[in-house]
């Protein structure tokens, strides 16, 4: 809230502190705490931080010890500093596409022990991850991980382009367990999501009652 334009009584909802979402629509009943061997990094897009349907926010609430940076294209300096924060070894969350052939090649992927290994994620939709991934070249350098055996999302919320496409909360409770060898991050995570996603379908307008109210 600006100092300098205080909004006037009863204009502005109350906020959460936690969740940065109105008192109203509150997600910190969703939080679940999980402990990951691997650290996360999310990188959200400027776009989706005011989001209703986000789930990078939950999902960075429940990580222990995970970090989230908004922008679109980061300092140089800075964006190193976080992937490779502790001495750890940054893994980008990202597919190989047909698109990366305008891109530097990415380094292989080798596998190592998760207590030393920094999972990316890029939370944005797919254009906007793409720009993202081109206007900083520190993530064009980064070796990729990309999910194996993925089920079809539970984030009927919001409109994907396919059955595979993710949240970021599912993408990176997925790749964590996959980086560990070990699905104990995963359920609590997609438990909370479940939940999540109930709680913003409830303010979804129905086109025979209208909306229902938050």
């Amino acid at each position: 809230m600006s100092k300098h334009a205080p909004p006037e009584a009863g204009t502005r909802r109350q906020r959460c502190a936690t969740c940065l979402r109105a008192q109203s629509a509150c997600i910190c009943r969703w939080i679940t705490p999980v402990v990951a061997r691997a650290a996360l990094l999310v990188l959200q897009h400027p776009l989706e931080v005011a989001n209703a349907k986000n789930s990078a926010r939950l999902l960075h609430l429940s990580v222990t010890g995970s970090v989230l940076a908004v922008g679109e294209a980061f300092d140089q300096a800075e964006l190193e500093a976080l992937l490779h924060a502790d001495g750890r070894v940054p893994v980008l969350l990202y597919p190989e596409t047909p698109d990366d052939a305008n891109l530097p090649a990415a380094p292989p992927f080798a596998p190592s022990d998760a207590d030393r290994m920094r999972l990316v994620v890029l939370d944005a939709t797919w254009r906007k991850s793409r720009k993202m991934l081109y206007l900083n070249q520190a993530l064009q350098r980064l070796p990729r991980l990309s999910l194996v055996d993925v089920a079809p999302s539970n984030y009927r919320i919001r409109k994907a382009h396919a059955p595979h496409q993710l949240s970021s909360l599912e993408a990176a409770a997925l790749a964590l367990a996959q980086l560990e060898g070990d699905d104990g991050p995963v359920q609590p995570l997609l438990d909370a999501f479940a939940g999540f996603v109930e709680q913003q379908a409830a303010y979804v307008p129905d086109p025979h009652h209208g909306a229902r109210s938050a």
